[in-house]
């Protein structure tokens, strides 16, 4: 009898100390890294049949595509409104194409590795769906960050940002003032030919929060109809003259089908023009997915330009347009791609 008892104490201190450990991997962070190498292996098991296609019939191809499917689904994110970012973009999920993938390996030659086919899922709520409301950022888990650059004056070194964005292979957006539109079609071509976005950024310059409505609209649609007159074009986005705006600017965008668009972080470039380790130094620690980085072209933007490409490359963000950044799309790496 007391051999028993002996057993049945040995056996629930073991499972008492079995709970102890769990929590305690659980409360850590360690229980991601666990699952997170479960899923390597599950992966790795899919990926390293290298010369095992071949030799496995067609319910176990289905079957091991099936369990890689389950450990490599991404749901998506749903757009929503937050409390300071305002309207945020969703981000879709992925997920593997059972069926394609099967289809698609059994035509593969004998020795193949496993090729899995992967579709985006959309999320059920969309920045399409939300309530008219500014957008400062696009999806956290996006990995991309846009540089928006508002012209209204600078001509002089609209030039040598180009060529850096042409030599890091970089499209972003430009928010153009339609009387500088007017006044420099060639070089607002340019921007287009290049393949740079255009955004609006009203007419004049003007505060827009002190405007009346009529007048808002004004500066918003004469903006507009000077672009198409000159880019052939159309804008989906309008950025507030120094950040100025209220709810009529964002209802009034809306009428005229742009979203209204600020920033997440801000080079404050018109105040240190010819500084250019004063504006990165106040951008590198804001550099985050699916951040929008406002400047104007300034000298110090010229030259920190180069810096801010690297710098968002070396952190694995892509720089893109705004349109880009604030799609639910996913952002395909380069290792996807090949």
């Amino acid at each position: 009898m007391t051999e028993l008892n002996a057993t049945k104490q040995k056996w629930i201190v073991i499972g008492f100390t079995c709970m102890i450990a769990w929590i305690i991997v659980d409360s850590t962070g360690a229980s991601k890294y666990v699952t997170e190498h479960k899923a390597r292996l599950v992966n790795s098991d899919a990926f390293q049949m290298s010369s095992n296609l071949d030799k496995i019939d067609g319910d176990e191809l289905r079957q091991r595509i099936r369990k890689a499917a389950e450990e490599m689904r991404e749901a998506p994110i749903n757009a929503r409104v937050d409390r300071v970012w305002k309207a945020v973009p969703g981000y879709n999920g992925l997920e593997v194409d059972v069926e394609a993938s099967y289809e698609h390996n059994l035509k593969l030659p004998k020795g193949s590795s496993l090729k899995l086919v992967h579709r985006e899922m959309k999320p059920e709520v969309t920045l399409a769906d939300l309530p008219v409301e500014p957008i400062y950022r696009g999806n956290e888990n996006k990995p991309m960050v846009a540089f928006m650059i508002n012209v209204a004056w600078g001509n002089e070194h609209i030039e040598p940002i180009l060529k850096t964005l042409k030599e890091h292979k970089v499209k972003t957006t430009f928010f153009l003032d339609g009387s500088w539109v007017r006044r420099n079609p060639e070089l607002a071509k340019r921007l287009t030919e290049e393949g740079h976005e255009i955004g609006n950024h009203a007419y004049t310059h003007p505060n827009m929060a002190q405007l009346s409505e009529g007048r808002q609209y004004v500066e918003m649609e004469k903006t507009e109809r000077e672009i198409e007159k000159q880019l052939g074009k159309r804008s989906s986005w309008f950025a507030p003259p120094s950040g100025s705006f209220n709810s009529l600017t964002v209802k009034t965008a809306q009428q005229l089908k742009m979203r209204t668009v600020l920033w997440s972080a801000d080079t404050i470039d018109w105040s240190t023009p010819n500084e250019p380790g004063t504006i990165i130094q106040r951008v590198r620690p804001k550099l985050k997915p699916g951040v929008l980085v406002l400047m104007h072209p300034t000298a110090a933007t010229s030259q920190a330009l180069p810096t801010f490409i690297r710098m968002a490359r070396e952190q694995k963000l892509e720089p893109g347009t705004v349109s880009e950044v604030l799609s639910e799309k996913r952002v395909i790496s380069k290792a996807n791609r090949e």
